[in-house]
């Protein structure tokens, strides 16, 4: 043996790692310097480092290091050599990135004479056609300059953007019906691509749950803190890719969060969002007392697999890419992605949208989440449209919370709270006010003088921090009570959390009278109650104020969002890792309550699932369209969606074609279908490249000699018209009868009055279930293009005595 080297000095340990062939190399070369004797490197401690070189004794004694003298020649050049090593291998390796590269169909890794072997992280074959490595600036422009590669792009990392649910939609749980829809969904995989998932959790006990299908070819892997065994005929796969965390993260997981090379779910995002899209029916759950009652999953007969793609600090392009690839080949049919990444990246660098399309031609339904960067315009993610992109509404729960103050008015809010309460005795109350965001108003991490918040509530401004971290920060500095006033970023939208302090959340009006009592008053005080659960919460829903918002960034003539969800105050399984509120939290719990377009997603999930097994028949497309056209944009009130912004009523950006309606979704009389081949067609007419196309569609001899004229000819459910120069927009549009023979519809329509709308023909007749009939639609602007953007809204609507297919008109003025 020639060196030794301990395991705790990362200096040395990086010299042993990179510089060794170069140090044998130097002992080589100085072999006259110290003749046959070996050279020994001990790392020992957190500080102490001795060299042994047999024949000139070094010995460690006494907390004394005594070295026999040797040539400083000899160690000074080796000192060199090293630093040299080091340098170059700690350049080349800053120079190195993670790469995405699309090959040619014909192609494969193995046939690029590249040697990027040693960088492979994964190879892709079914959801794409090529493989992720790190590259060095070398092999990245040999690569790029290749014939056999159509595309290369960075590893980018993406974001992961229910007791009651189910009554809220419609799912009631005991009906013939429904056990018969259940009992169809047995069939059905839904694919999770998360953070992982918690075995143990009721959500996906496996009780009455027949065997697995035959035609399943999905597995669970093993790892030390996850046994194959722990799956089961509901859980029916659980995977982990975490090549491309590994690799942007120096090759190590998080020891804060304990993570490991396993599907476990150490974060709980997975395992709410797995279990609310199928979780199995749980009675008594509960998060803290609050949301009590029988929780289940939108189809939860269905199977679930869950493909861990997202770590510590996010979800890497390549991960996501790996488990799409290998959800396909598992053989899932419906996918569920609660992640993603910027609003404006063509499809050719979306990977999520590539992965789709791949899902999608092999009749596998997606669904998206939106994001949570509302109420901006033009944040809506995952616009895709064979994605079903999904935003998110309010529940008729509510948890209320109120906040008192010394001045007699009381404001209400939201909180889910579950501690000792504050009594009836009012408490001083303080608000740090000296400059706007200031770090003391918005509560960051030790910005609180303790002498001044000790036995109070403190007014905590959100934004920039967690919420419940800055009840932390409160709790801390001594303070008794927090209330959680919104700014104008966030409006009137509330989130209940799960604080570790007294805690209220108030809105934006609530919160500027608040703060204005507690700047003006000379002894401003407040006391802090709390309400339970509420249900049958009117107006509801209500579309959140963190909901992204159209229009589309990529293609503004397709409306995104297509539909909202219930997604906020979401009770759902939880993992055992964490607490409700986070990694600092101890408190375990075996549901959580969470909000985020990242729970509406699954509840689409789940109910495409249910659609799935009413009609295996069904395209993805169809899937979509019905959940689409039976949409609804009316809340329990019978007035138009409310906007948690504070705006009086929202908008198709906001909503898309409105909130699901599972059980007129089941049956919508008419389809808007689209084949793969409608999309190659609407990419074609996005003006695509021959190279851009092939990176999303996966044939070899795709090309453009058929094309729509313009992207919003896509056989879609829903209309985006864009006036510039043109005062004129007319398309067509396909529908399909997956209702009864010798049905009948009549158009109905709805114009602002700034729009001409004329329908041809104006009845669509059907002979048999099948039968198609085609129309036509012209729009005509009565004014002119503004300087700036502006946008009015529409619909249409084919009728008869039973069904309603609605699709909304959004209408965009600019000179853009």
């Amino acid at each position: 043996m020639d060196c030794i080297i301990g395991n705790r000095n990362p200096f040395i340990s990086l010299i042993y790692a990179v510089g060794l062939a170069n140090l044998r190399e130097s002992v080589r070369n100085r072999k006259e310097a110290i003749g046959n004797r070996k050279l020994f490197i001990v790392y020992k401690g957190d500080k102490s480092v001795f060299w042994n070189c047999i024949g000139n004794s070094v010995a460690y004694s006494s907390n004394k290091l005594r070295m026999a003298t040797i040539s400083f020649s000899f160690w000074f050049l080796l000192f060199l050599q090293l630093m040299t090593t080091l340098l170059s291998v700690m350049a080349a390796a800053a120079a190195k990135k993670s790469y995405i590269v699309h090959m040619k169909h014909s192609q494969n890794p193995t046939q690029l004479e590249l040697h990027t072997s040693d960088s492979l992280i994964y190879a892709y074959s079914t959801a794409y056609n090529g493989f992720a490595a790190t590259l060095d600036p070398q092999q990245l422009h040999a690569l790029r300059t290749s014939d056999s590669v159509l595309g290369i792009y960075e590893d980018v990392l993406y974001t992961l953007h229910t007791t009651r649910t189910p009554e809220f939609l419609g799912l009631q749980a005991h009906s013939a019906f429904w056990d018969d829809l259940h009992q169809a969904s047995h069939d059905v995989v839904i694919g999770v691509l998360d953070t992982g998932v918690w075995p143990e959790s009721q959500s996906f006990n496996d009780s009455q749950m027949p065997q697995i299908p035959t035609r399943w070819r999905g597995h669970c892997e093993s790892a030390p803190d996850f046994d194959p065994s722990l799956c089961n005929n509901k859980l029916i796969a659980a995977r982990s890719f975490s090549k491309g965390y590994l690799m942007a993260n120096g090759g190590g997981y998080s020891r804060k969060d304990k993570e490991t090379a396993s599907p476990r779910d150490r974060d709980g995002h997975g395992t709410h969002t797995a279990s609310t899209a199928a979780g199995s029916t749980v009675d008594n759950a509960t998060l803290l007392g609050y949301a009590t009652g029988t929780a289940r999953g939108m189809a939860p007969q269905a199977r679930v697999a869950s493909y861990k793609v997202c770590w510590t600090d996010g979800c890497y392009a390549s991960d996501i890419l790996a488990g799409m690839d290998q959800a396909i080949q598992d053989g899932v049919d419906v996918l569920s992605l609660s992640l993603g990444g910027s609003s404006s990246v063509p499809y050719y660098f979306d990977t999520i949208a590539i992965g789709a399309f791949a899902a999608v031609e092999r009749g596998i339904f997606v669904s998206c989440s939106a994001g949570n960067t509302g109420p901006r315009s033009g944040s809506v993610a995952n616009v895709a449209p064979w994605i079903m992109t999904v935003g998110a509404g309010t529940l008729d729960r509510n948890f209320p919370a109120y906040a008192t103050l010394g001045n007699g008015k009381r404001f209400a809010g939201v909180s889910l709270y579950s501690g000792e309460g504050m009594g009836d005795e009012p408490v001083g109350l303080v608000y740090f006010s000296d400059r706007l965001n200031s770090s003391s108003s918005i509560c960051m991490p030790g910005s609180l003088d303790p002498e001044k918040v000790r036995g109070k509530v403190v007014i905590c401004d959100r934004g920039l921090n967690a919420r419940v971290e800055k009840g932390t920060v409160v709790r801390d500095a001594g303070g008794v009570g927090m209330i959680l006033a919104n700014t104008a970023t966030s409006g009137e939208g509330l989130v209940a959390d799960s604080h570790l302090v007294a805690a209220v959340a108030v809105g934006e009006s609530e919160g500027d009278e608040i703060r204005e009592y507690a700047s003006l008053d000379p002894n401003p005080t407040a006391v802090l109650s709390f309400g339970g659960t509420v249900l049958n919460v009117r107006p509801s829903p209500v579309v959140a104020a963190f909901s992204s918002r159209g229009p589309n960034g990529v293609t503004a003539q397709i409306l995104k969002p297509d539909v909202i969800g219930p997604g906020v105050n979401i009770l759902a399984g939880w993992t055992g890792a964490v607490g409700p509120s986070g990694s600092q939290d101890t408190r375990k719990t075996h549901f959580n309550i969470m909000s985020g377009t990242s729970m509406s997603c699954p509840h689409i999930s789940g109910l495409a699932a249910l659609l799935k097994a009413a009609h295996p028949d069904w395209s993805p497309s169809a899937i979509k369209s019905a959940l689409m056209t039976t949409a609804y944009t009316h809340d329990n009130t019978e007035s138009p969606l409310r906007d948690a912004t504070g705006e009086a009523f929202s908008t198709p950006w906001a909503y898309g074609a409105g909130h699901v309606n599972p059980q007129k979704a089941l049956s919508p009389g008419l389809v808007y279908d689209a084949s793969t081949q409608d999309y190659i067609d609407f990419l074609c007419s996005l003006n695509y490249t021959l190279d851009h196309l092939r990176l999303i569609v996966k044939r070899h001899d795709v090309n453009c000699s058929i094309q729509f004229p313009d992207p919003a000819q896509l056989n879609y459910p829903s209309f985006s018209v864009l006036f510039r120069t043109n005062k004129v927009a007319r398309y067509t549009r396909t529908l399909t009868n997956v209702g009864e023979s010798g049905s009948v519809y009549d158009v109905v329509v709805s114009a602002p009055s700034t729009v001409e709308i004329t329908v041809n023909p104006t009845t669509l007749v059907f002979g048999q279930v099948g039968d198609t009939q085609t129309y036509t639609i012209t729009f005509v602007s009565k004014k002119g293009v503004d300087d700036s953007l502006s946008s009015e809204f529409g619909s249409i609507m084919w009728s008869n005595e039973r069904h309603q297919v609605r699709s909304p008109v959004a209408f965009t003025w600019t000179d853009f």
